[in-house]
């Protein structure tokens, strides 16, 4: 898939993975147009005069408007679905925003496809969508459901997921806020046993790009990456930090999941990549192992971030925790 001379639409784009694939998007010369729909008109005006270019436009929209989402994606070829309510705890006592936000939202981008003839797009989930405990992780489940379902009945539009864990340093995240209290030294944990997934912002737009360019339909994409342990993090920003133990947070697991044993099943590994089927079809996983070299994961494998080989170390988080402050 060739993304020179295409339109490209991004929702909930004027966070800190639409600027970060945005600034990819613009050194492609030959790209005709990137559309920011978003809600936050302040914001849109800052990305305005920060990248100052004649492709980039802004439309002030809301995902959960079907007559505004049809109207912004008119010529438009390609949709990155960044638009999200995010925070755990925050949506245990918010259920209805965060299902009209999350489930209702895919729901009319879904719809619009048939309306405007999309021909592609790529929804950002998250691991709490994995085995969900909280109604954040479940709304998104239900989101990366209706994606994948629904390329079984608009062949028009090729539908696709990725799924990843947390974004370093992206707002709301646990760095900056480690790092806005790191002077008082008295680190707040909710238990000390907690694991996280660590993925950078370069890393997620790489893998939307290879999913844009790469994707077949009802996959979901999650990439292999890093663990680190909360302590760890905790050093990285103090040698002999002061703890207090809050306790788990509503909706909050101590381990994360990417992909679950029961996904195992249909699960394909490549280089960077796992790519989670819905069911068995073994013409698209002939396509992944004919061009990818993927080979099926071993049975009752799953992707957690307490059992996973590869780890962050207090020397790796420091480096991390330097790019941003």
């Amino acid at each position: 898939m060739n993304i020179n001379n295409k339109i490209i639409l991004i929702t909930g784009g004027t966070g800190s993975f639409g600027q970060e694939i945005v600034k990819y998007l613009l050194k492609i010369k030959k790209i005709k147009k990137i559309i920011i729909f978003s809600r936050d008109e302040f914001k849109q005006r800052e990305m305005k005069i920060k990248f100052n270019s004649k492709k980039l436009r802004f439309f002030i929209g809301d995902i959960r408007d079907k007559n505004r989402l049809s109207i912004a994606t008119i010529n438009v070829d390609y949709i990155i679905h960044a638009a999200a309510l995010k925070q755990v705890d925050v949506a245990e006592y918010n259920p209805t925003e965060f299902i009209d936000t999350n489930v209702i939202g895919a729901k009319n981008l879904i719809e619009i496809c048939t309306i405007n003839k999309i021909k592609k797009i790529v929804s950002l989930s998250t691991d709490k969508a994995s085995s969900p405990i909280n109604l954040y992780g479940a709304t998104k489940l239900c989101s990366d459901k209706l994606f994948v379902a629904a390329n079984n009945y608009i062949p028009s539009t090729i539908f696709s997921v990725v799924r990843y864990g947390n974004v370093e340093g992206s707002r709301g995240s646990v760095i900056p806020f480690f790092n806005s209290i790191r002077n008082k030294n008295l680190f707040p944990i909710t238990s000390k046993e907690m694991t996280r997934f660590s993925l950078s912002l370069k890393q997620s737009v790489e893998m939307v790009i290879w999913t844009l360019k790469n994707s077949v339909g009802e996959e979901i994409v999650v990439p292999k990456i890093p663990s680190y342990k909360i302590m760890d993090l905790v050093y990285a920003f103090s040698k002999k930090p002061k703890i207090k133990i809050i306790g788990i947070r509503p909706g909050e697991k101590i381990h994360e999941e990417l992909i679950s044993k029961n996904d195992s099943r249909n699960t394909l590994e490549l280089k960077d990549y796992f790519i989670v089927l819905p069911s068995q079809n073994l013409k698209k996983e002939n396509y992944f192992k004919k061009n990818f070299k993927a080979k099926k994961v071993k049975k009752e494998f799953s992707y957690r971030s307490d059992t996973n080989k590869n780890y962050l170390r207090v020397k790796n988080l420091e480096k991390i925790i330097k790019k941003f402050y």
